[in-house]
């Protein structure tokens, strides 16, 4: 369907605003943004008077398969694979509506979000664009090995990012530390080696893909960042040469700062286990120094949540979008983060992340604007995912 929604406030997700235009498009994409534009030829007209217009919202790092539950690795163990594929379905949805057309998934058991992307693409079912990596791959016995592709040395490392390749994946997660949400760990502490992560780095540039580090620890960061990974994810210790590393390899930080966040926040819930409390309390203040160190050296930023982590719901994205601003970066910042730095990420800068001519039509409006408060995307009015209209 033909649509134009008119005298908008548009955040085109580069940075700037533009005040009384209208956008048109239809499910081959944005067809034109224009200050003034004609009506005819288009089925339906949405009159956007006071509101603000931005691209679709990316979480670069979500688990579809978890919902939240404060036990996540009961919840993963006991799971059976049509049990992970209907929380995912139902997760997905979730994201959508609340704005966020495209996620990443990090990490699913079975490869579910690998069929679910699948599902979705050939409109089997509804849900956001998804950017899959099935299962991550780790060293034998490490972090989240419940759900992962245990390993043990470069040969196997090598073999392990080819196997998830074939089954489909869009990009590799490894586990270069330990982390707060596994048992008998030292959380930060480093796991698979430098070798072992550049063979799966080499395997994935092989195929212009990439490959996304979980890294805590400073040594595990810096392990990862030679071996050739795109992001570092959560970052919790980043010194001045981690940084200095960053830059100079265009690599981004994930920093998923909602996760610890709400764990903390629940831990008198009387639910969450205990080592996943006493670990990312040790971990927040480091965690969130890091990234305004970052912020300060001027490391590009994406915006991942960790969705699906201990009372960390789907859907309640723009909690990490309101501790990003309270560290440091202004809402344009923000908002740019969440939509073309994402795109940037996934390397699909050509078809989403910003509001443009024939780009994918992922639209979100929402009531008031989010300059003025960055808690605003909270009150969405309408979102639209390839050009139709969703919520």
């Amino acid at each position: 369907m033909n649509t134009i929604i008119k005298n908008i406030n548009l955040i085109d997700g580069k940075g700037e605003l533009y005040e009384d235009y209208s956008i048109a498009f239809n499910s081959s994409g944005i067809i034109d943004i224009d200050k003034k534009m004609t009506e005819k030829g288009y089925e339906k007209i949405i009159d956007g008077r006071g509101r603000y217009c931005l691209p679709g919202l990316i979480d670069l790092h979500v688990h579809l398969n978890l919902d939240g539950n404060p036990d996540m690795i009961k919840q993963i163990t006991d799971d059976n694979e049509g049990m992970a594929a209907l929380r995912s379905l139902k997760n997905g949805l979730t994201q959508l509506r609340n704005g966020v057309t495209t996620v990443r998934n990090c990490g699913s058991k079975y490869n579910v979000d690998i069929t679910l992307r699948d599902a979705i693409a050939e409109g089997v079912w509804t849900g956001p664009n998804i950017v899959a990596c099935g299962e991550p791959i780790v060293m034998t016995g490490g972090h989240c090995h419940y759900f992962s592709h245990e390993i043990d040395g470069p040969y196997e490392a090598r073999k392990a990012a080819r196997s998830q390749f074939k089954k489909g994946a869009d990009f590799i997660k490894v586990m270069a530390t330990s982390g707060g949400n596994t048992k008998n760990s030292v959380p930060g502490a480093t796991q698979l080696s430098e070798e072992e992560i550049t063979n799966i780095c080499v395997e994935a540039l092989n195929i212009d893909n990439h490959v996304a580090a979980h890294a805590q620890g400073n040594e595990g960061i810096i392990n990862s960042i030679n071996a050739g990974v795109k992001t570092i994810e959560h970052g919790v210790e980043l010194d001045e040469e981690a940084l200095n590393l960053m830059l100079k390899n265009n690599v981004y930080l994930i920093a998923t700062l909602a996760a610890p966040h709400n764990v903390i926040k629940n831990s008198e819930e009387g639910q969450i286990p205990e080592h996943v409390i006493r670990s990312n309390k040790l971990a927040q203040i480091p965690h969130k120094e890091s990234f305004m160190a970052a912020i300060k050296a001027g490391v590009k930023i994406g915006v991942g949540t960790d969705a699906g982590t201990p009372f960390n719901f789907h859907g309640d994205y723009v909690t990490e979008l309101e501790i990003m601003n309270e560290l440091g970066m202004d809402e344009m910042a923000v908002i740019n983060s969440a939509t073309s730095v994402g795109a940037e990420v996934l390397g699909r800068q050509k078809e989403i992340g910003t509001l443009e001519r024939n780009k994918r039509a992922d639209i979100i409006l929402v009531n008031e604007n989010p300059l003025n408060d960055i808690g605003n995307l909270r009150k969405i009015d309408k979102v639209f995912s390839n050009g139709i209209e969703i919520l």
